[in-house]
């Protein structure tokens, strides 16, 4: 938990009272571009995030580039392994029956056969953690950025704007590396969401709303608070370039887990008309949220929302969670733990457990083995 101190920009140091995602501190290979302050003087930051696929691509059905993870055998055709695994398991083969003398250099050493490299080592110079730190757009400088930013107006691009360290309570403007995961995972299943009605909970920035977007017919990305919003309405506009292919829409809509109804004042910004909540209801068949299990208090109120929702839903509907396990040494444990995802489990084991003669819950793990779509570091506690 971390906050950044009013000192010079470009050495950033941090304070321990707010948190922040280092997501925005190793990002591969763009820039930070502080772009405005929004209404509680936060600094807010446009970046880029590459994209291994094109609109056009998405449009014409073609083979996508794309990142795999962990070992190199996954095709998209099946279990089959790929050219690069056949030559590798037959050099395997002809080293073991060599025998061990195979194995050993010039000087008669052990030579150690190295695992498969990482998704994370693919890409090899383009993907080093180095730090990136924050760079502030200054009256009279805007051109040295404008061919970064003509360069980034192109298909394989998600602009967003953010924020960076925040108290807890609006973490939901920084982006985290579960909504990765989940844009990952859509990409991968492009099938399964095309033509869907989804609805995000806990939305944050949008990323993953934006991803969802670009599949299926209606998603209606959900958080609370104007701000946050506002910020999220805005990252929609950006990124438009990525959805009229598909011709999928995006609504910004508020949410609260803490309430038993939806907003429908329409004084109030971003409320829900009657025509969008039965819309919502009708057709709805699949939920999404990404690292949103961070309070145990909120964890409850998520799943009394979706309880609500699902309970009302004309069809039946696949919530799908993405998270990051964060562990942490607490002194009251004297050890490293991590309640929130505890919490997240136990209560996600009560909602499986639950016999109300209404509903029925089935829950099912999601093996990491997809393709990686997006150019970020997909760590082991994701």
């Amino acid at each position: 938990m971390v906050d950044v101190a009013e000192k010079e920009m470009d050495n950033p140091t941090f304070r321990s009272d707010t948190v922040l995602s280092d997501v925005h501190l190793h990002c591969p290979s763009k820039r930070h571009l502080m772009v405005r302050l929004n209404a509680v003087g936060q600094p807010v930051f446009l970046s880029y995030f590459k994209l291994l696929w094109s609109t056009e691509d998405l449009a014409s059905g073609k083979q996508v580039r794309e990142i795999t993870t962990g070992r190199e055998h996954q095709c998209r055709s099946g279990d089959e392994p790929c050219d690069k695994d056949r030559s590798n398991i037959k050099k395997e083969g002809e080293l073991n029956s060599e025998g061990v003398e195979a194995l050993l250099d010039d000087d008669g050493d052990l030579e150690v056969v190295r695992r498969p490299r990482s998704a994370s080592d693919l890409e090899g110079e383009d993907l080093l953690r180095d730090i990136v730190c924050p760079v502030i757009l200054m009256k009279g400088k805007e051109d040295a950025f404008e061919d970064e930013l003509q360069e980034c107006t192109c298909s394989d691009v998600v602009k967003i704007e953010h924020t960076m360290a925040t108290p807890l309570e609006d973490v939901g403007k920084q982006v985290w590396r579960a909504a990765f995961l989940l844009a990952d995972y859509i990409l991968f299943n492009r099938d399964t969401f095309r033509a869907c009605s989804v609805l995000e909970l806990g939305g944050g920035t949008g990323i993953a709303s934006i991803i969802m977007g670009t599949v299926a017919k209606r998603v209606y990305c959900t958080d609370v608070g104007e701000d946050l919003l506002a910020m999220c309405e805005q990252n929609i506009a950006l990124n438009k370039h990525l959805l009229e292919p598909g011709g999928g829409e995006v609504k910004v809509k508020e949410l609260d887990w803490l309430k038993d109804e939806f907003c429908t004042d329409p004084e109030a910004p971003y409320s829900w008309s009657e025509e969008e909540i039965a819309d919502l209801l009708d057709h709805c068949s699949v939920i999404m949220a990404a690292d949103v299990f961070y309070d145990d208090d909120l964890t409850d109120a998520l799943f009394r929302t979706l309880y609500r929702i699902t309970h009302n839903l004309r069809n039946s509907c696949t919530v799908y969670l993405a998270l990051e396990k964060r562990l942490n040494f607490t002194l009251r444990h004297m050890d490293v733990t991590c309640e929130a995802y505890s919490h997240f489990r136990n209560t996600l084991n009560d909602l499986e457990n639950l016999q109300d003669g209404k509903m029925k819950y089935r829950v099912e793990p999601i093996k990491l083995g997809f393709c990686q779509f997006l150019v970020y570091e997909r760590i082991e506690q994701l």
